[in-house]
């Protein structure tokens, strides 16, 4: 029911008090007197210098956010890994047998350890908090009698906000207006079921406090309209509010890890059984050569944690962190890292048409009034412009057409301003066509005050607003789909008057329909009828509220694509990723925007949709390219048709209706600009720019963080396998053991580092998009990418131990060892341009496009240096110098790794031939 609150004009209340601005139990109350007691008029809002003095005393309009955690105890966090609990013990051990130098090595590797860690768990908090921030929430209020767009938390108590169906509401209220208004309110009360809202008060002989689910006036933070339009008067804030009250137990965790995070953990733990058993063999060997147990008790525990890569989760942390960073920076944030995952997989994109592909920047170009269609001039949201008469059509008196686009004027919720437009972009190019045509939106609504209205909805695609005319009699106005509102339509308006619309007239404007939807026009149909009376609740899916129609004109509204559109969707494709269009647009639009932009496939309609059962659907998505005239529940038909193909989907979604089909699939997609609330927060992605092309560039990225996550992981399990490869081989060669357990942890830690790091940020493969989108069941470490880390790392294990046992007879026990770990450290260098190739060439102009990462190495090997040559660094590592013949052989040695997967690869090329 529609009822607009009027108060006696007075001043804001001036009060430094916050409990002035309270008004208990407002929902009992008479909308009124709640305004008065709030003083505010809710025609004009408050004004813009009390809107700041209450701010100052109330406070921002946001939930308190729980305590964080300090940062000296998220640095004690990175020792409570039961791995670094080994080390500390291994440190214990050595200081209590005597071995100072190792306890003191093992203590401050733990220290660097743990601060590498703290520090890039920070950056990737600071990265994804930034994310969050960029989803600010929004509210649209009326001020100084003007509507406004402004921050959520910048809303006070008596301040007037403006809703419709898809909006969060963005604080606690008292309903003004109630347009078949009904909310969803399970995050607060647990009722499954939308609440239906209006503005009378509620019955004061109830209990002496309501229960917030019977508080059908007032509405609440954190819940979303579901359907209607409303406005309410703010009357709470921030931690005053309902929601306030309960925030301590609505506040959620940490997010759940995701599916790659679960998979790499499960890796650890099979490394770490791996390490056992390498631990085991190695300390019988070693005992049966009868070392001592205290350097095997060292050894062993040292070996055990440079077999599991302890660095893994945190570069995987960060690498997702980061690379969701670079996304936002292109326009797609994402909400749940999950999502990142399944855009590498994606292997079908459902796309809206309107917004996504095409501009959303609406003109009319067309006007069908008293059987003539004219052309419209003028170019975005400019009110210049002239309506000329097609050549051959005849003429139409300029009074004939104020009457004829009256209903777009009126049954209408946009406002174009000098600095754009405030609401929806078709609405607002109506507005503009109107005053093309003569009629002043804001006079005609100011002399035809609303009375009632029947909100847009997707799902009957019209919208109807009540008028009271000058004359006191009161008019209906209908805008909408031309087969819908041509349905409910008895008579047309021509040029000699109104007249019945008969067959001929129904097929005559059909046909001008479809000739305006075949030029990609978008379709809408204006009508009016007088009524008796407002109806009290009027049926938004029933023919019931409307009376029989007078079909007054026909607008062709241009979208047209976005430029970059057609690139993307010729890219998708060679992606391996389908690109269907879906718009509740005509067929004929539809199709002429696809063939503009090449998506391939037959066009089927929601009616179609409605007569296939879910196996014939499934059997025929493959091959369609268009759905049009379809219904928000339509989507999520067609999202599960897809999965049962196969397929991993990604659909877009800016309606509150979308939500369903947004949470159905692999990747919901919400609209930033035009996307409501309930649609963003059931997306797994949301797009700043509303461009498709972004959600291209997303599946890119989402690929290329994989590939990146990939590298390093090879790389660091390569390092891991030939370290225990290499101390096993030695110890059953009758050989020192050639990496000490300092070094052991001095190559951890810089192979974790800088080089893994580098690996996270590599730019994306030339190749990343003229692949096939990756099997969303492929492991990680698959049985091919296993294969070529045990290779890599028996190469390395060989090439440490035989070059140990010639250089032991050569120059010495002291300098094999020193060889031995120098090589090993230099065998990572080259092993790094191995992991930055699955499985395409290892050389190229590409191994140079990662600057950081030849950085890193650069770093590596002067540390290296200094490692070696440096006096206090012998010392901590029981280094001696070497000269340049045996830098040079440990150099040729470790270069094997890079020649020998080379060499593997040729092979392999050959075979396949």
């Amino acid at each position: 029911m529609h009822r607009r609150v009027t108060t006696e004009a007075r001043p804001d209340r001036e009060s430094d008090d916050p409990s002035a601005l309270l008004v208990p139990e407002a929902y009992r109350l008479p909308a009124t007197e709640v305004a008065a007691r709030l003083g505010v008029d809710p025609d004009t809002g408050l004004r813009t210098a009390e809107v700041s003095r209450r701010a100052e005393s109330c406070g921002p309009n946001q939930l308190a956010e729980p305590a964080r955690r300090p940062e000296w105890l998220k640095f004690l966090d990175q020792f409570r890994n039961w791995l670094i609990g080994i080390l500390l013990i291994a440190a214990v051990v050595a200081g209590a047998i005597g071995d100072i130098k190792d306890a003191v090595v093992i203590t401050v590797v733990l220290q660097i350890n743990a601060v590498l860690g703290y520090l890039q768990e920070r950056r990737a908090e600071r990265s994804l908090e930034a994310l969050r921030k960029m989803l600010v929430p929004t509210a649209k209020v009326r001020r100084d009698g003007e509507m406004r767009l402004v921050e959520a938390r910048t809303l006070v108590p008596g301040d007037v906000v403006l809703l419709e169906a898809g909006d969060r509401i963005p604080a606690d209220g008292r309903l003004t207006v109630a347009e078949s208004v009904e909310v969803a309110e399970a995050a607060l009360t647990g009722e499954s079921q939308p609440v239906a809202k209006s503005v009378t008060a509620v019955d004061r002989a109830g209990a002496a406090t309501a229960e917030t689910a019977d508080r059908t006036s007032a509405l609440f933070m954190n819940t979303a309209l579901t359907r209607g339009r409303a406005e309410m008067i703010v009357t709470a804030t921030g931690m005053d509010t309902a929601v306030g009250a309960i925030a301590e137990a609505l506040r959620t965790g940490v997010e759940p890890p995701s599916p790659l995070q679960t998979q790499m953990d499960s890796l650890g733990r099979r490394l770490a059984l791996l390490s056992g058993v390498a631990v085991v063999v190695y300390a019988a060997v070693s005992l049966v050569r009868g070392e001592a147990l205290s350097d095997l008790a060292l050894r062993s525990v040292a070996l055990a944690v440079a077999a599991i890569p302890e660095g893994l989760p945190a570069v995987l942390a960060l690498t997702l962190a980061l690379g969701v960073s670079r996304m936002a920076r292109r326009g797609a944030i994402v909400k749940r890292l999950a999502a990142v995952e399944a855009l590498g997989s994606a292997t079908v994109v459902c796309s809206d048409k309107t917004g996504t592909l095409t501009l959303n920047e609406m003109t009319v170009r067309a006007l069908w009034a008293g059987g003539r269609l004219h052309d419209v001039t003028g170019e975005g949201y400019r009110t210049t412009g002239t309506i000329d008469v097609r050549a051959g059509e005849g003429s139409v008196h300029t009074g004939d057409l104020r009457e004829s686009v009256l209903p777009f004027a009126l049954c209408n919720d946009a406002r174009v301003t000098d600095g754009g437009i405030i609401g929806d972009p078709t609405e607002a190019a109506l507005v503009v066509l109107a005053a093309k045509a003569g009629v002043d939106a804001d006079t005609v609504r100011a002399d035809r005050p609303r009375s009632g209205e029947v909100p847009f909805d997707a799902a009957v695609k019209y919208m109807a607003t009540f008028h009271r005319e000058p004359d006191g009699r009161t008019r209906v106005h209908v805008k909408g789909a031309v087969d819908v509102v041509l349905d409910r339509c008895t008579d047309l308006l021509t040029e000699d008057g109104i007249r019945p619309l008969d067959d001929d007239r129904r097929r005559e404007i059909l046909a001008v329909a479809s000739r305006l939807g075949n030029t990609g026009l978008r379709v809408l149909v204006a009508a009016t009828a007088l009524v008796d009376r407002t109806p009290a609740a009027p049926d938004h899916g029933g023919r019931a509220a409307l009376p029989g129609l007078t079909l007054m004109s026909v607008a062709g509204i241009a979208d047209p694509p976005r430029p970059q559109a057609r690139d993307a969707v010729a890219l998708c494709r060679t992606a391996g990723v389908a690109v269907k269009m879906i718009t509740g647009d005509h067929a004929d639009t539809a199709a002429a925007i696809a063939r503009e932009l090449d998506i391939v496939g037959e066009v089927v309609t929601g009616a179609e949709l409605d007569r296939m059962t879910a196996d014939q659907l499934a059997e025929r998505i493959d091959g369609v390219g268009v759905f049009a005239r379809v219904a928000p529940e339509h989507k999520v038909t067609i999202v599960r048709a897809l999965t049962k193909r196969g397929h991993i989907v990604a659909m877009t979604g800016d309606g509150v209706n979308d939500a369903a089909a947004l949470r159905a699939a692999h990747i919901g997609v919400a609209m930033g600009i035009t996307g409501t609330d309930v649609a963003k927060e059931a997306a797994d992605m949301v797009l700043s720019d509303d461009d498709f092309s972004t959600i291209v560039r997303a599946v890119r990225e989402g690929r290329s963080i994989y590939d990146n996550i990939v590298k390093f992981v090879r790389f660091q399990l390569a390092t891991n396998i030939g370290a225990i490869l290499a101390l096993l081989g030695a110890s059953l060669a009758g050989l020192p053991a050639p990496l000490t357990a300092a070094q052991l942890l001095w190559i951890n830690i810089i192979m974790d580092g800088p080089p893994a790091m580098a690996l996270a940020v590599d730019p994306p493969d030339n190749d990343v998009m003229s692949r096939a989108p990756r099997d969303p069941g492929e492991r990680i470490l698959s049985v091919r990418r296993l294969a070529a880390v045990t290779r890599a790392g028996a190469v390395m294990a060989m090439g440490t131990v035989t070059l140990l046992a010639i250089a032991q007879e050569r120059t010495g026990t002291d300098t094999a060892l020193t060889m031995a770990f120098t090589t090993f450290v230099l065998f990572q260098l080259f092993n790094a341009l191995n992991a930055r190739s699955d499985d395409g060439p290892l050389l190229g102009r590409h191994q140079f496009r990662n600057r950081t990462l030849w950085l890193c190495l650069a770093a590596v090997l002067v540390v290296q240096v200094v490692a070696v040559h440096v006096p206090w660094a012998r010392t901590v590592f029981g280094t001696v110098p070497l000269n340049v013949t045996q830098w040079a052989l440990c150099l040729a040695t470790a270069s094997t790794v890079l020649l020998a997967e080379l060499a593997f690869r040729r092979l392999r090329k050959t075979a396949r031939h």
